[in-house]
């Protein structure tokens, strides 16, 4: 039963929480039309619409891997019971919040919309507050020696080459 409530709390928050962020406030300033190639010429906007793409999978995957091996949310209100560190987590320790920011940078880059882009630097910037000041804390609070030994192998904002192959060390 918490596994079912884990997976309808993911859903309901990913709509609110990253819909809303790289969805309807991108939509909001953007309207979502395609400016004249200034510099957003077809490389970038192919580079754009490939950085759309990758972080809606990446996203799909975290939220899944949130509910159903972490069994809870992203939510800080319905967190986790189990540190989870596998799929993209392998690669960096924040692959939600990543892929977000890249949805938002595609779509400045698709769009040619630079006002896209100054909102995604402000995205980014929050996002490295609060995992500085409430998520990283929380997390070593919860998981204790298991997080800092994840928080040694694998960075917090720029994805290893490799995955980390500890994974299996810590629980699930």
């Amino acid at each position: 039963m918490r596994k079912i409530g884990a997976i309808v709390g993911s859903v309901v928050f990913l709509v609110i929480a990253p819909g809303f962020v790289a969805g309807l406030l991108p939509w909001w300033i953007s309207r979502w039309k395609v400016q004249p190639a200034r510099w957003a010429i077809a490389p970038v906007r192919v580079l754009g619409g490939v950085l759309i793409a990758l972080g809606i999978a990446v996203v799909l995957d975290s939220f899944a891997r949130f509910a159903v091996q972490g069994v809870g949310t992203p939510a800080p209100v319905f967190p986790t019971r189990h540190l989870v560190v596998t799929g993209w987590y392998r690669y960096v320790r924040n692959p939600m919040y990543v892929a977000v920011a890249s949805m938002i940078f595609g779509q400045a880059l698709f769009l040619g919309n630079v006002a896209l882009a100054e909102y995604g630097a402000v995205v980014w910037l929050l996002f490295h507050a609060f995992v500085l000041l409430y998520e990283e804390p929380k997390l070593r609070g919860s998981f204790g020696l298991e997080y800092e030994l994840y928080c040694r192998n694998v960075r917090r904002w720029v994805p290893r080459v490799r995955p980390w192959s500890g994974a299996g060390q810590a629980a699930m």
